[in-house]
């Protein structure tokens, strides 16, 4: 039996509400909250691409900061390869390797080679561990050309294999990627998903969280797809099975 290497129970996370200077004024200890995450539960398979569908503002970044550490939850329980994210936040920030908007996380005007070297310090590799692995991950994401071209002159899916770069760099088991053809057009975005599936998942044997609001890129990359609004899951199965979910929540009969 495949392990899981992702398992979300009743998660729930909520936000403060900004309030007004006038209404802090009126009730200075009342405080108003949003629910983002609203008992998600969710099982992912070590070796799975697993997708979640949803449009903007549904939780799904949300999702990933909390897997990632940088979040806690409010309520209710996630595990990394069977590390809790609130107990053993270490053990799974060694597990977890995150991209997020690559654009504006990297420094402009240090090559791409560069910005991995700064960002293998933060995670502690040596010097000698850390330059033989960049060249493996350059390699792999094919930027061993432009390994010293600053990182403002990359395209975008330049950008965007850059970021992947940077989440493989401590060899992790699972990736959590959010959105991660944004912007991009679509030959660029056809043949990054192509190097999730074939590559990533494929050859290296990666777990995938990919965050998407595409139907295309859940189609073509997902083993299983989760369909996530306003903070709940509504729906999860494969493909055939959420094509139909969307089909029939789209075109009611």
């Amino acid at each position: 039996m495949t392990a899981n290497a992702i398992v979300v129970h009743d998660l729930t996370k909520r936000f403060p509400v900004r309030r007004q200077w006038a209404e802090m004024v009126r009730g200075p200890f009342r405080q108003e909250w949003t629910t983002v995450l609203n008992g998600v539960n969710l099982e992912i398979k070590q070796g799975e691409v697993f997708g979640m569908l949803g449009p903007n503002g549904a939780g799904k970044t949300t999702l990933l900061k909390i897997l990632s550490t940088l979040l806690l939850p409010s309520e209710g329980q996630a595990f990394v390869n069977g590390c809790d994210v609130v107990s053993s936040p270490h053990r799974v920030r060694q597990a977890v390797g995150y991209c997020s908007d690559s654009e504006r996380s990297f420094y402009y005007r240090l090559s791409g080679m560069e910005n991995l070297a700064f960002f293998a310090t933060l995670n502690n590799l040596d010097s000698h561990s850390a330059t033989s692995r960049i060249a493996e991950i350059l390699k792999i994401v094919d930027l061993n050309g432009a390994a010293d071209v600053p990182f403002m002159t990359y395209s975008k899916g330049m950008q965007q294999k850059l970021g992947l770069a940077r989440a493989l760099l401590t060899d992790p088991a699972v990736l959590l990627l959010d959105e991660p053809t944004k912007s991009l057009d679509p030959g660029a975005a056809a043949g990054l998903r192509r190097f999730l599936r074939d590559t990533l998942a494929g050859k290296m044997g990666k777990t995938i969280l990919l965050v998407t609001h595409s139907l295309e890129e859940a189609r073509e990359c997902c083993d299983r797809t989760a369909v996530i609004g306003q903070g709940k899951i509504s729906f999860q199965g494969s493909w055939p099975e959420v094509q139909g979910f969307v089909q029939s929540q789209m075109f009611p009969s």
